[in-house]
């Protein structure tokens, strides 16, 4: 564990995203990939399948077949299916909150002016399953997919050693009723929901986790669809003091380390709890802070994707916070809550980016169409201040396309 100072520039490398997802080797190699699956579609997605993933399909394999999902059933203990619906019960219920409604404005002049928000129509979901099979990323990408309205989502997951999917992802996605799951992973199969292949057709918008391959393979990708961000690894801040417990500080600390390249960082205004963390915790972070207001300035500073607040007072804490992917608060608000049964998305901004983006979300999945109605009489009225905009900019025809209407 390494001790930094607070206005080190160190921490900025923490969350340097250049060091993550655009290593020049890291963006070449995806650029052959892409153009190799835009060029040759299937053939290249099975080439670099045998390639990454040791496995030997034919195009009929891509898809998951009933018959496998059916099996799959067989490989998962009986209780997961009733933990299953536990979780995604509280899924849904948090995303059906969210459901907007669309705003309106109406004039007695005759002017009707509305938002109003369509699903889109597909959706592509990757779910990792190299280090480990994100079986939660499933219900958290797929349930406010399905609560906003898209039609057709598909999901894209490399197969393991003996060419299936993790019977524990196959299952989750029978019963969220998901129709279409591929054996699909790494650059290629982002690649293949972007352009679309024989086997597999292209999608308006790709979410979910992913290596740096995945997420430098988005990054290139964007503009032929939409993404929902570029993540890194999972990162966690604690924010601490002396009055927190510090086996709940190890525990929380030791549990995102726990993931492939996570990052762990303790805030704290105790020296003696810095000193305890360091004597137990081998791995991550701890950075001292003065007090309360510099701790917070710090964790703005980064930016996490989960912020835990362990102090005596989490509310009045987390008033200073105004960067973070998740904010838990206390001592019994663990991040794993979070990460696989409160309700809200774990797929979170990392590396910076919570200063600027958001969480999966309902909204990740609409998009908003804006509705412009005038009665003759209310044009009328708006038809000088109209056309002097339209001669200030030089654009003529726009001001003869509403004085033609009064003529």
């Amino acid at each position: 564990m390494k001790l930094l100072k607070q206005n080190s520039k160190n921490i900025e490398a923490l969350y340097d995203r250049s060091m993550y997802y655009r290593r020049q080797s890291t963006v070449d190699k995806v650029s052959k990939i892409i153009e190799d699956v835009r060029l040759n579609g299937d053939t290249a997605v099975l080439k670099y399948t045998r390639r990454f993933d040791k496995v030997k399909l034919l195009p009929k394999d891509l898809r998951v077949s009933e018959s496998e999902i059916s099996s799959a059933f067989q490989n998962i203990s009986p209780e997961f299916v009733a933990t299953l619906k536990f979780v995604t019960g509280n899924v849904s219920a948090f995303y059906k909150k969210q459901i907007k409604k669309p705003c309106c404005i109406k004039s007695e002049e005759g002017i009707l002016l509305k938002e109003e928000f369509r699903p889109l129509d597909t959706v592509g979901v990757y779910i990792p399953a190299g280090t480990a099979p994100l079986v939660s990323s499933v219900y958290m990408t797929v349930i406010p997919a399905q609560i906003a309205g898209v039609k057709r989502i598909v999901i894209m997951t490399p197969p393991g050693k003996n060419g299936h999917v993790n019977p524990y992802i196959l299952a989750v996605a029978n019963l969220l009723n998901v129709k279409e799951v591929y054996k699909v992973g790494g650059a290629q199969a982002v690649a293949a929901l972007a352009f679309g292949t024989k086997t597999i057709q292209k999608v308006d918008k790709i979410v979910g986790p992913g290596n740096a391959y995945v997420t430098e393979a988005k990054r290139q990708l964007f503009g032929f669809v939409d993404i929902d961000m570029l993540a890194g690894p999972t990162e966690l801040v604690i924010i601490a003091n002396r009055y927190s417990d510090p086996d709940f500080v190890v525990a929380d600390f030791e549990s995102q380390i726990e993931h492939a390249g996570g990052l762990s960082i303790l805030i704290s205004t105790s020296k003696q709890l810095i000193r305890q963390v360091k004597q137990r915790v081998q791995g991550g972070y701890v950075i001292y802070a003065k007090n309360t207001e510099e701790a917070c300035a710090i964790a703005n500073r980064i930016a996490p994707e989960h912020l835990q607040i362990l102090t005596n007072d989490p509310q009045s804490v987390a008033k200073m916070i105004r960067h973070a992917g998740a904010i838990f608060l206390g001592a019994y608000s663990p991040t794993p809550l979070g990460d696989y049964i409160a309700g809200p998305s774990h797929v979170l901004p990392t590396l910076g980016t919570a200063k600027f983006a958001s969480g999966l979300s309902l909204s990740s999945f609409l998009k908003t169409s804006h509705i412009i109605s005038y009665s003759k009489k209310a044009l009328e009225k708006v038809r000088e201040p109209l056309e002097r905009v339209a001669l200030i900019e030089g654009l003529v025809k726009h001001a003869e396309s509403v004085n033609v209407r009064f003529k």
